[in-house]
């Protein structure tokens, strides 16, 4: 069977072809993620930045430890504490101090990061002057980089400053050097310095203040902004590529499978030949296997190497955008195109087995009579697999809802679940393409002309390729309306929640460095018929199921000025119930009973006991708790609320306020505005990585939609000769391949709709369980395009493919060569 597999690979290369397209490019597109996913595993070493040439570098406590009966846990403090006076000036007594400062300092035709110092630091990077002096006055800057020369005057949010000097940049950051004493006045806080002394007396001299750590070594690495940055910036990556790797894989698995029984489901005629002739159902299997074995092998291969060539250009653009850190490139990992290869084998092995078992165990007239019109489209496989994935997907979703609706709202989750429901409306699809096809070719089956008619019933009538055929078009609208769709339903619900929140009339947000100082306060408690409300972001830390040390997003705020200019979605208790013994948390906590205390960590790490004053329901998830600020030390104000008193002009305390805020750079919003500027929006990097993540697959399937319209109508030339003899023009017949494409792909844009409609169902319940409702957002205009565009494909690929057929003479349909 072998030898006949090879003579008919030989005899039938351009029926395999489309297999063999199919499988290479989904082996590509595995073997592309699956090394940018290896890559993303382990961050290069990185040395010290800064701290490079310093001696001994002391720095405050910035680690939250927690011990359980499980282990310490640890997490970072939102504001670790500084370090004591006393301990500086025991320091100083060993050796010179040089106390370090960051901060952020945006400047007019700056950098978009820029950073700012103190420069008696510069030395330990170390920064060496390219041009001009030291600063030594308060208005006196060096900076690094060629953004700005010496003699230069800069406006700057820390007010106008003169250059007086360059360093060359470092690669590092974007540095702005002040005077010492000017850092000090900038950033008042000491959470780090540098010390020129034995490191076992500073260790001895920190020795009792808990948390400080001193550094040397390759350790100095962590007195360095973000030492964990290179981690993060992976484990961003690896989710990214893990999820955009998940479905491609699935998109890939799904059009192989469907490629490859399409391929053997056209031969029927052939089967029912060779079983007239004498082979058995197992030498037909043998026979499809060992055909399936050599395409799956080339495919697989040229596969890999295609996805070995694509994959820097990949992991080039996610540099590009922003995606990945500047360093990121691809490894040499050996297991991505081994699991590519393997994948790929296995999955053409069993489409091809799947599609072969039905036809080798028919009997040669039934196979011969089939050959012109579909059976049974239902197979047991199909039954037994669809009818799990939908199971799954339904039992899943309903634990789900009943369990933790929440779990619907992440990201992996509305990302991965639609795979089930496609996978089952996929299987399920030769249920539903006979009447659905009905229904979309009723009207065009009653204009003037045969054409619409025979539309109407070849499509009804070979299901198994009208399934086949839509399969892509059903992948990509179910995708495309699931992802943009639960993005967009859960954009509107926050955009509702961030309404109901906030009933300020106006609210002023900080410039400069994010934060309002006392006397910025002062101003906006100032102005008459102002009801101001300050707020800070801080964190809150708690030990839930057993282990897990939790980080709460937090804010810090006085109960009575908070109920003036917010109206929080509370489920038990009251705001009146706020002090700095109690707090305010929601349903998402383990305990959530009102009165009931619950042992917490501040944003400084310091450890509380609070009563819980009142619960607010879950909602999205972004409610967070509330605090007053005796319980968020180090957080600073960047918010501030105001509610109009009785009889206020709203002219004259937007006038007022502006008035209070213009020397800091503050901004005043009206409620309405700042509503509509926080709301959720497409960032660039969030486009990108949707881009990422669905343009790929998406790309994929249209491919795929094109090769399977190429294969279905290559296969209809006795049909097409039928058609010239009964006097079709040929104009006739490519308007007939024209339309039959066009309700192929209208059959599988239905069926996607409802997909990603189920989908989004889901996810409104879940909302809805969670207190914030929200309306459905399917993508209407996205999935218009999606389907224009498959309609394109389907059409110009359908009649190009009928139109190379038709050049032939016109046979007898018994004559016609398949």
């Amino acid at each position: 069977m072998l030898s006949l597999a090879l003579r008919t690979l030989r005899a039938r290369w351009t029926a395999f072809a489309g297999a063999f397209t199919a499988l290479a490019l989904g082996v590509a597109l595995l073997t592309v993620m699956g090394l940018a996913l290896a890559s993303s595993l382990d961050a290069p070493a990185r040395g010290s930045e800064r701290f490079a040439a310093a001696p001994v570098v002391v720095r405050a406590g910035d680690t939250l430890r927690v011990e359980t009966p499980y282990g310490d846990r640890t997490m970072t403090p939102a504001h670790p504490r500084a370090l004591p006076a006393a301990t500086v000036a025991k320091l100083r007594r060993l050796g010179a101090v040089v106390v370090d400062r960051s901060y952020r300092v945006r400047a007019e035709g700056g950098p978009g990061e820029l950073t700012g110092h103190p420069w008696s630091t510069a030395a330990f990077a170390p920064y060496e002057l390219a041009a001009g002096r030291a600063p030594r006055a308060d208005d006196e800057v060096v900076v690094s980089g060629d953004w700005a020369r010496p003699g230069e005057r800069v406006r700057t949010d820390r007010g106008t400053v003169r250059v007086v000097g360059a360093v060359a940049g470092r690669g590092f950051e974007h540095a702005v050097f002040h005077t010492d004493a000017r850092a000090a006045a900038l950033s008042p806080p000491v959470l780090q310095l540098v010390v020129d002394a034995d490191p076992a007396a500073v260790r001895e001299a920190v020795r009792d203040v808990a948390g400080v750590r001193v550094l040397t070594g390759g350790d100095r690495r962590y007195a360095d902004a973000g030492p964990e940055r290179d981690r993060a910036a992976l484990t961003a990556v690896n989710a990214l590529f893990g999820t955009a790797g998940g479905v491609s894989a699935f998109v890939s698995v799904f059009v192989v499978a469907s490629t490859f029984a399409l391929a053997v489901d056209r031969r029927r005629r052939e089967f029912g030949l060779l079983r007239a002739a004498g082979a058995t159902p197992g030498q037909v299997g043998r026979m499809v296997c060992g055909e399936a074995l050599l395409v799956g092998v080339l495919g697989s291969a040229a596969g890999c190497a295609l996805g070995g060539y694509a994959a820097p250009w990949l992991t080039a653009w996610v540099v590009d955008v922003e995606l990945a850190p500047g360093w990121f490139t691809v490894g040499d990992a050996a297991w991505p195109y081994h699991a590519a290869f393997w994948t790929g084998l296995l999955v053409a092995l069993c489409g091809a087995v799947a599609a072969s078992w039905r036809a080798g165990r028919t009997s040669p007239l039934r196979a011969l009579r089939e050959a012109s019109a579909d059976g049974r489209a239902m197979t047991p496989g199909r039954w037994l697999w669809g009818g799990g994935l939908l199971l799954t997907a339904v039992v899943t979703l309903a634990a789900a809802l009943l369990g933790d609706p929440g779990d619907l709202l992440h990201r992996k989750t509305y990302v991965s679940r639609p795979m089930l429901l496609i996978g089952a409306a996929a299987l399920l699809a030769p249920l539903v393409v006979r009447p659905l096809t009905r229904l979309l070719t009723w009207l065009p089956a009653r204009l003037p002309g045969a054409v619409g008619t025979l539309t109407r019933e070849n499509a009804a009538a070979r299901v198994r390729r009208t399934a086949a055929v839509a399969a892509p078009v059903l992948v990509t609208v179910a995708l495309t309306g699931s992802l943009l769709g639960a993005t967009a339903t859960l954009g509107r619900a926050v955009a509702a929640e961030t309404r109901e929140l906030t009933t300020a009339a106006f609210v002023v947000t900080a410039g400069g460095d994010g934060a309002f100082g006392p006397r910025t306060l002062e101003r906006l408690r100032a102005v008459p018929g102002a009801r101001v409300s300050a707020s800070a972001p801080s964190a809150v830390y708690v030990l839930e199921e057993g282990g897990a040390l939790v980080r709460s997003e937090a804010r810090a705020a006085e109960p009575g000025a908070l109920a003036a200019t917010a109206r929080l979605p509370l489920a038990a208790g009251g705001l009146g119930g706020l002090d700095d013994d109690s707090i305010v948390v929601n349903e998402e906590w383990e305990r959530h009973t009102v009165g009931q205390r619950v042992r917490v960590w501040l944003g400084d790490g310091t450890g509380r006991t609070l009563r819980i004053a009142a619960v607010m329901t879950t909602g999205t998830g972004n409610n967070g708790v509330y605090v007053t600020p005796a319980n968020a030390p180090g957080a600073r104000v960047d918010r501030v609320d105001v509610a109009l008193a009785g009889g206020a002009d709203p002219r004259a305390v937007a006038a007022g306020l502006e008035r209070a805020v213009r020397p800091v750079g503050g901004r005043v919003l009206t409620g309405d505005r700042w509503r509509a500027a926080t709301a959720p929006g497409s960032e660039r990097t969030t486009r990108y990585g949707f881009l990422l993540v669905l343009g790929i697959a998406l790309l994929y399937a249209a491919i795929a939609l094109v090769n399977t319209v190429v294969m279905a109508t290559a296969d209809r030339v006795r049909e097409f000769a039928a058609l010239r003899l009964a006097g079709a023009t040929r104009w006739q017949v490519l308007r007939l391949v024209g339309a039959e494409a066009l309700a192929v792909v209208a059959v599988g844009a239905v069926l996607g709709v409802a997909v990603a409609a189920l989908e989004l169902a889901g996810m409104w319940a879940a909302l809805t369980l969670q207190s914030a409702p929200a309306p459905l957002a399917l993508p209407w205009r996205a999935l218009t395009a999606v389907t224009a565009v498959c309609a394109v494909l389907a059409t110009a690929s359908a009649v190009a493919s009928a139109a190379v057929v038709l050049r032939r003479p016109v046979p007898g349909p018994a004559a016609a060569r398949e």
